[in-house]
């Protein structure tokens, strides 16, 4: 039995997930750090499983593979990193400014059977994939205990 972590603003979240069309869910929101205000960004991510292994996919354009960090600890896996902006060109006169930057963190709970010391890491394209293997788990058979 793994422990999860409580989120008191959980069912907000997916209630708010749930009204809200489909194209707002990775609109960045805002954060308060400290005393001044910023935007809070986190790459969209898709976790799916085969028989073997979980797979955890994270879209992360414009990110350099050395400054992602992913670790395993108490059965959560944690994806961070930073997407930095590129130098300004003085003679380049921006009209509109889409892309956000910054830090970023994404933390997903993992079952009990996973395999953590083969856990596979990898960047390609501005995806990436985490590889998760499962290991296997015997199954538990009721045990019959005497009444006295």
């Amino acid at each position: 039995m793994s422990l999860v972590r409580w989120d008191p603003f959980a069912d907000a979240d997916s209630f708010f997930n749930r009204m809200l069309p489909q194209r707002f869910l990775n609109w960045p929101r805002l954060a308060l750090e400290g005393a001044g205000k910023g935007l809070e960004w986190a790459p969209s991510a898709d976790i799916s499983e085969t028989d073997k292994e979980y797979l955890i996919r994270a879209e992360l354009p414009a990110v350099k593979k050395e400054d992602v960090q992913v670790t395993f600890q108490d059965g959560i896996i944690t994806i961070k990193g930073e997407r930095k902006q590129q130098k300004e060109d003085k003679n380049e006169k921006y009209h509109r400014t889409e892309s956000f930057y910054g830090s970023f963190e994404r933390s997903f709970s993992l079952p009990d059977n996973v395999n953590a010391d083969a856990i596979k890491c990898e960047s390609k394209e501005g995806i990436l994939t985490v590889r998760i293997p499962k290991v296997e788990t015997q199954k538990k058979q009721p045990k019959q205990i005497a009444v006295q």
